[in-house]
């Protein structure tokens, strides 16, 4: 389980950098706000599942993204439910319909909320137990 929980933070580390990128460019060209949205969607994919992992690994179960989030407040991973579920709100409205304006609003959104998730990512990893020794023979890309 160490491993695997290893893989998904590494996963969604590079998903937090892409997004941070994103949010780097001005949000004028359409494409961008687009692109900036679709890092959203898998960063946020990527953001609860790995919660998941982690909140299995300390002996708590779920089976929801809403469910996840709200435990990993309960626990005290996360300072402000209310910013994570309208993040997964804004999440399930983008991957269903698309609307330019919403889209726009919705990438103002992440922008404000992005230090939320940075923060998170912190304190999730400071979390993680220490990797599995990688020792001869048991490196995974042999």
């Amino acid at each position: 389980m160490s491993a695997e929980l290893h893989r998904s933070f590494d996963q969604l580390g590079h998903a937090v950098d892409r997004l941070r990128e994103a949010l780097q460019q001005p949000a004028a060209n359409p494409l961008l706000v687009d692109g900036t949205i679709q890092r959203f969607e898998f960063t946020i994919e990527l953001f609860w599942k790995a919660m998941k992992r982690l909140l299995a690994h300390e002996g708590i179960e779920t089976t929801t993204p809403r469910e996840t989030l709200q435990r990993a407040y309960q626990v005290g991973w996360l300072e402000d439910e209310t910013a994570w579920l309208e993040m997964l709100r804004a999440r399930n409205e983008t991957s269903h319909a698309y609307d330019e304006g919403l889209a726009r609003k919705i990438c103002e959104d992440i922008r404000r909320n992005f230090p939320a998730m940075e923060h998170a990512l912190a304190t999730l990893t400071a979390r993680l137990p220490a990797p599995p020794h990688q020792g001869p023979g048991n490196d995974s890309r042999e």
